[in-house]
């Protein structure tokens, strides 16, 4: 279930984002009316899909909360700000992956924001497993190689061999080239 967090001052722009979050999909919406109460909120809490800041807030302007929200979250980020100074905040909040929504807010761009936010999250959640996929993949192979290593130096072995070696040992007891790798190293480093 989407999780989201409005954090407004004003009681009636949170319920206005809320319903408008509820028509999104978002069924879990926690609100928080200070910048302090969204940083516990973003901390305690498992993490939220979506983060709607309503400027400025009663303890901080919210510029601050997003930026911090962005570097510990993988959350999308939505802050509203007055039209006049909308395009400056956009230039300070960009580089961090903030959107930034101009006042007076009408549902229609509300509602694509939204959208557009939650789709770049889930292209950026993607890339993300993508990345953590390689990294596996990467320690797997410096693992292979380190027993391959082992194997050359204290049976003798060619690389060639010491890769079928690690194969052939993988297939005939039915493990992985990982297991196999750290069963040679457990034998030979000790």
């Amino acid at each position: 279930m989407n999780r989201a967090i409005i954090v407004s001052s004003s009681a009636d722009t949170a319920a206005f984002i809320g319903e408008l979050l509820e028509a999104e999909g978002y069924g879990m919406i926690a609100v928080a009316s200070s910048g302090s109460e969204a940083r516990r909120l973003v901390v305690s809490d498992t993490e939220p899909e979506l983060v709607v800041i309503n400027t400025p807030l009663p303890d901080e302007f919210g510029q601050e909360l997003a930026v911090m929200i962005a570097e510990n979250t993988s959350a999308g980020i939505l802050l509203i700000c007055r039209n006049d100074i909308a395009d400056d905040i956009g230039d300070k909040v960009s580089d961090n992956g903030v959107c930034v929504i101009p006042e007076p807010l009408n549902r229609q761009l509300l509602s694509r924001s939204v959208k557009l936010v939650t789709a770049t999250r889930s292209r950026m959640m993607g890339l993300k497993k993508e990345n953590a996929d390689l990294l596996t993949k990467i320690d797997e192979m410096r693992l292979i190689n380190r027993a391959k290593c082992t194997l050359m130096q204290y049976l003798k072995f060619t690389e060639p061999q010491a890769h079928k070696y690690i194969e052939k040992q993988a297939m005939n007891t039915r493990q992985t080239r990982r297991e196999v790798a750290m069963r040679i190293l457990a034998t030979y480093e000790r």
